[in-house]
């Protein structure tokens, strides 16, 4: 086993051969080392004084390949600890011994390249950019890079920059001036019009890159933030005439993947006609929420939680999901797809992998995702019957009346795709056999939120039943993570009341993150872009995780479409439609998310 040595605070970047320490601009951070012993030298100075021929300690940078690797002089039998410490942690950067080699100092330094395609979008105004900046600002992005916007639109450099700088804003904790570093981004930010189809375009922006790349390797990645039906002609063009020649070239890929299985699978075929899979990276920005990925750390390294989490103490486990607003002039692409494809087959499933997955070998990505799919593969169809539809309607509450989705005119008159749905899902293995998994999303409800609800079963024999009376939901333990908003973790107990009778009430154990942290915590986006410039696909969705999560979905959705099942309708502002109740009611389930929570 290696010992590994960190000196920094940033993440290392991978690259094609190798990594290397992501750092911040500053001239007294430029360089940082990761150095690994292996146990060769635990070995070998240990038998120092024991065995008289000399040793060579291995000593291996992580470091690009071409670059100079350093070396240590023998060690000869005799020789302090104090002084082998001494030359081993003096070891010279590869930058420093490039330039005493009389090389040039940035030979085979490399950069990064950002190109956001669809970059006069909203999601590249609103996330990707100001994510970027984040990124910029935190001193997360490598030393050299440039970001490109592509799109159609007619743009200079000096108006995009102007449309860009909009929406950039500063992290609070943080005492650099935010002008100034805004000013440096932005600097840092070009513009490129093109057509989506045309190599033409994309190799007069290569061009433009390797003027930017100035000769170093050149890593280039591209966002695609563009509607589906356009993605495999950009990636067409991209790989064709833009790729890196001598650094990686990967490709972020924003939902929807498809519409069903058939439809999924013609484009992962398509894009594996110019891709790997390894240069693939299909974002669902739901996996880079912190609840969300803090999720594995609650679990798996707190000792209360692991026995707890199987179906010995679990009664049921509800991932819920609500918006207090309507399409808003959405509905055109809403209603192509609907709230099951749109929430429930991509965020909210791929919560309910992570949540139930078993113990991974280690958290390398592919240990992750692979359980991630045995989970996906151990799930029970969706029948139709295990599922609810709805839509919202027009209501007047407060003197003021709230548009009905087919108001919207966007959407096809007559229109019956469901803006609500609820599902229970089961997953056929040892550990979750015969627990119900209860999804629920929907727009214009009564409030935006989505929580993991997880329902303990009842205490067997419990001594206060009498104290609670009928309801014994009131006495059951339940499991709150609440990803957004006002990020919080909090159980629910019972408790004693202060006083000299035996009065029992409901409390919370909680954390809440507002009030534990003063770090602002980042956006997803940050999280995700961050770890495609680090090659981290932990958090991706992986071309086999996507067939079984369509696989679960698709035929449920189809007897949707085919028998037109008319949805319920539910009011503007509402809880959704009353069959939910029904359906979470015959799992002998009552939703988490309707009670009075004391949850501060």
């Amino acid at each position: 086993m290696a010992i590994t040595l960190y000196s920094t605070h940033c993440r290392s970047l991978a690259t094609s051969s190798s990594s290397f320490q992501l750092c911040p601009l500053s001239s007294n951070l430029a360089y940082h080392q990761r150095v690994t012993f292996s146990q060769r030298f635990l070995a070998s100075k240990v038998s120092l004084k024991s065995q008289p021929q000399s040793y060579q300690i291995p000593v291996h940078t992580q470091q690009q390949e071409g670059s100079v690797a350093a070396s240590v002089p023998p060690v000869e039998n005799g020789t302090s600890h104090k002084q082998l410490n001494a030359e081993l942690f003096s070891v010279k950067s590869p930058q420093e011994s490039r330039v005493e080699d009389g090389c040039e100092k940035d030979e085979n330094e490399s950069t990064v390249s950002i190109t956001v395609v669809g970059a006069s979008g909203d999601l590249a105004k609103k996330k990707i950019f100001p994510a970027l900046f984040a990124l910029y600002y935190e001193g997360c992005l490598p030393k050299y890079f440039t970001i490109f916007g592509y799109a159609r639109s007619k743009m200079t450099d000096a108006e995009l920059r102007n449309m860009v700088s909009k929406t950039l804003t500063c992290r609070i904790d943080k005492r650099e001036n935010c002008n100034e570093k805004m000013d440096q981004f932005l600097k840092r930010c070009f513009y490129h019009s093109g057509q989506y189809d045309s190599q033409e375009n994309f190799a007069v922006l290569d061009k433009k890159l390797k003027e930017h790349e100035g000769g170093k390797t050149s890593n280039r990645l591209f966002y695609l933030s563009i509607p589906p039906n356009i993605f495999i002609d950009a990636v067409k063009c991209a790989s064709l005439s833009a790729s890196s020649g001598n650094g990686w070239t990967r490709v972020i890929v924003e939902k929807p993947f498809g519409r069903d299985s058939e439809s999924s699978a013609a484009l992962t075929k398509s894009l594996k006609q110019y891709l790997t899979e390894d240069q693939i990276f299909r974002i669902d920005h739901y996996l880079g929420k912190e609840l969300v990925e803090n999720l594995s750390v609650l679990r798996f390294s707190n000792l209360i939680f692991e026995p707890l989490w199987s179906r010995q103490y679990i009664r049921n486990v509800q991932l819920i999901f609500s918006e207090d607003f309507g399409t808003e002039g959405r509905g055109g692409y809403f209603d192509h797809y609907g709230i099951i494809r749109d929430i429930m087959q991509n965020h909210l499933l791929q919560i309910l992998a992570l949540f139930a997955m078993e113990t991974p070998v280690s958290l390398d990505a592919e240990d992750i995702r692979n359980e991630k799919v045995k989970v996906l593969r151990s799930m029970r169809p969706l029948q139709l019957e295990d599922v609810v539809v709805g839509q919202y309607k027009s209501h007047t509450r407060g003197g003021v009346t709230y548009p009905a989705y087919v108001d919207d005119k966007t959407v096809p008159l007559g229109s019956f795709t469901p803006t609500f749905a609820a599902a229970a899902l089961f997953i056929n293995n040892a550990r979750w056999d015969g627990v119900p998994f209860l999804m629920k999303a929907g727009k214009a409800l009564h409030n935006k939120r989505a929580e993991i609800r997880v329902q303990f079963r009842h205490v067997p024999g419990n001594l206060y039943n009498r104290n609670f009376g009928t309801d014994l939901d009131r006495a059951t333990n339940e499991l709150v993570i609440r990803v957004q908003p006002d990020e919080a973790i909090y159980l629910k107990i019972n408790n004693k009341v202060p006083g000299l009778g035996m009065k029992l009430d409901r409390s919370n154990l909680n954390l809440h993150y507002a009030a534990r942290y003063s770090k602002e915590i980042p956006d997803a986006y940050e999280r995700l872009l961050l770890d495609a410039i680090e090659g981290e696909r932990r958090l991706f969705i992986r071309s086999d995780e996507l067939d079984a999560a369509w696989s679960l979905f698709t035929p449920v959705l189809k007897e949707l479409e085919e028998k037109k099942i008319v949805p319920e309708y539910y009011p503007y502002g509402s809880r959704g439609p009353v069959g939910a109740h029904y359906l979470a009611a015959r799992y002998n389930v009552r939703w988490g998310d309707l009670g009075t929570d004391v949850e501060h």
